[in-house]
């Protein structure tokens, strides 16, 4: 059985997906860019600012499913310049302390022109 996790502390969805998908005790999170939940606006002009936002919006899909950062098994990271990878490392090394698996591109271009989308899996 699926089961769809939503809550208001992380965006909403802004098209055919869910936040969140928990099946077989695992958490399949769709990828977050830095929305503010209670705007709905992009908020952040650099890569720092950007992935701090980012990775908030990540634990309150991950508490929402009565996770957490160190249960997460893998992420994926996109990045709209790789010149900022130093800079999103220092920010994902203080969330992501347990080091899942991760793979880290950039792109050409994200949702809404933002700098960085990170999506995880977690066991729940």
């Amino acid at each position: 059985m699926l089961q769809k996790i939503s809550t208001d502390k992380a965006p909403a969805a802004i098209g055919p997906y869910s936040q969140a998908i928990v099946a077989n005790g695992m958490l399949f999170a769709s990828g977050q860019i830095p929305i503010n939940p209670a705007t709905g606006n992009v908020e952040g002009d650099d890569i720092i600012a950007q992935t701090e936002l980012v990775c908030k919006n990540i634990g309150a899909l991950l508490a929402e499913a009565g996770t957490d950062y160190t249960r997460v098994v893998k992420t994926g990271c996109f990045l709209a310049d790789m010149g900022d990878f130093a800079a999103f490392n220092e920010v994902y090394a203080k969330y992501f302390t347990e080091k899942p698996a991760r793979s880290c591109v950039a792109v050409k271009t994200l949702p809404k022109n933002v700098l960085c989308e990170i999506e995880v899996i977690a066991a729940v």
